[in-house]
């Protein structure tokens, strides 16, 4: 049998399928952002692994993992090459094996959902939609989280499921992303039989539906007038960032931005002060907080804290009108961040200066600037939802600081971004962004970006921030509830188990 009829006869046809799937998936989030995408996709992986057998199922699935993380995290290449000085084939090989590992989640959802069902309607909205959820969740939490691309994403902020989001969070959007995906199947099989696709249509229609509906509900209302931000872009160029020769004149850069703002309150990117903050110069402080004094202004920077003979800290300080206040990255990122046991070889491959930070404390305050109350996060921290709900329902307002030099010009600052987005919509809160290259951003409290400024360009973004009070469903119960149902649903799963 020659390749042609071999892929035409079906076996290979499915493998290639299950891999274009999960590449388009991909574009459904940022900065694409077709989110019709994903309901298709995984229509389509739910189509390929129905009459499967379970190890077919999970090769299928590896295969659509495969292709979502290939294309959505191949930006990963970029920090161990370019900025993390691996050779290519290693960084390559590297990327390779991170995505399979990735890859293994959708995998294992497959799998799980032709094990535990029989084809029908039960595999379609039951078991499927549990599974592809439950291993999202899981990959959030496991060996410290890894939740990008989390399917509920893609929603945000104009997909008909966002009004979900404020109760549910996303791996509740995630699985009423999957819950369609299903009833899209059974509409598929259904529409050519007289009558028999009102069930499906229904479906559809009363979960897309009441999405938009809920789109309008305000959960939080406004504290206070609005502020004035400004929201600085220092565009470091990360190879330059850390080089002692180059602090003076970031520095100097970072002051001058200052200088130029006209804020309530003025924000820096992640480690904007490229020393620790026992070695600014006291008269380099003294200016920042002579301009702040001018204006009635308080300044949000981040700098290490600390020092590298003891433990030492990625923090952001306020400087300005209210008290000194400092903020304690918690979540950690490996590698970049700690090393964890047995991987400290790791830091003679990878250039990572200040590699093995200190974790602050898990409950801190809000800072009290400008009349607000600001829950800082750091980086990568704003992808974990239930961390991000801890200071509610006192924080009023939320700030972001990042750095996604390392990435390079690809999809992570987008991408990024759109999780923020996501926080401020579970949330009900303005999540203002700075960052050192991008995505600097002002996102309002249904998860839209009023502002943003361009990528790798050096600016300062202004413009007002409301603050809010009060609760949403999700920052009172957090990723509970969906739990709760997983656990639910598995049991009437296992109880229907073929």
């Amino acid at each position: 049998m020659n390749w042609s009829n071999k892929l035409a006869g079906g076996r290979f046809a499915p493998a290639v399928l299950a891999f274009a799937l999960g590449g388009l998936a991909a574009l459904a989030f940022a900065p694409v952002g077709w989110f019709l995408l994903v309901f298709l996709s995984l229509a389509g992986l739910l189509r390929i692994i129905e009459q499967a057998g379970p190890r077919r199922a999970f090769t299928l699935g590896w295969l659509f993992g495969l292709g979502l993380f290939g294309v959505g995290v191949s930006w990963v290449y970029t920090s161990l090459h370019v900025y993390g000085g691996m050779p290519d084939w290693l960084a390559a090989s590297a990327v390779f094996l991170f995505c399979g590992i990735l890859a293994l989640f959708p995998a294992v959802a497959a799998w799980a959902t032709v094990r535990c069902s029989k084809p029908g309607l039960g595999r379609l909205l039951l078991a499927f939609p549990l599974m592809w959820t439950g291993v999202e969740w899981v990959r959030g939490w496991l060996f410290t989280g890894f939740p990008w691309l989390a399917t509920g994403y893609a929603q945000v902020p104009d997909g008909p499921l966002a009004g979900y989001a404020p109760i549910v969070g996303v791996y509740g959007v995630s699985w009423l992303t999957a819950l369609c995906a299903g009833a899209l199947v059974w509409l598929a099989r259904s529409i050519w039989l007289p009558g028999k696709w009102l069930a499906p249509f229904a479906v559809l229609l009363v979960v897309l539906g009441a999405g938009e509906a809920l789109k309008l509900v305000e959960w939080t209302r406004p504290a206070g007038e609005p502020i004035r931000v400004a929201l600085v872009q220092g565009n470091v160029p990360q190879e330059m960032k850390w080089r002692p020769e180059q602090a003076a004149q970031t520095l100097a850069d970072y002051a001058a931005h200052i200088r130029a703002a006209r804020a309530q309150l003025v924000v820096l990117p992640e480690t904007a002060f490229p020393v620790f903050y026992r070695d600014l110069p006291p008269s380099y402080l003294a200016e920042l907080r002579g301009l702040a004094g001018e204006r009635g202004a308080d300044i949000l920077a981040g700098v290490p804290t600390g020092d590298l003979a003891g433990a030492y800290y990625n923090s952001v300080v306020s400087i300005g009108e209210a008290p000194p206040q400092f903020y304690h990255k918690h979540h950690l990122v490996a590698f970049g961040e700690f090393i964890p046991p047995g991987f400290g070889w790791i830091v003679k491959v990878l250039h990572i200066p200040l590699s093995d930070f200190a974790r602050g404390g898990k409950d801190q305050p809000p800072m009290s600037v400008a009349g607000q109350k600001v829950a800082v996060n750091i980086c990568y921290e704003d992808v974990f939802g239930e961390e991000i709900i801890r200071p509610l329902p006192e924080a009023t307002l939320l700030v972001n600081v990042t750095n996604d030099a390392w990435f390079g010009e690809s999809f992570a600052g987008w991408q990024h971004a759109q999780m923020s987005q996501m926080r401020a919509l579970e949330s009900g809160r303005t999540m203002l962004r700075a960052t050192n290259t991008g995505v600097t951003a002002i996102i309002d409290h249904k998860g839209r970006v009023l502002s943003a400024l361009p990528e790798f360009v050096t600016a300062t973004l202004t413009g007002e921030a409301q603050g809010y009070t009060g609760m949403t469903p999700y920052a009172r119960l957090g990723n509970a509830p969906v739990v709760l149902l997983m656990v639910l649903l598995m049991g009437v799963t296992l109880r229907r188990r073929p």
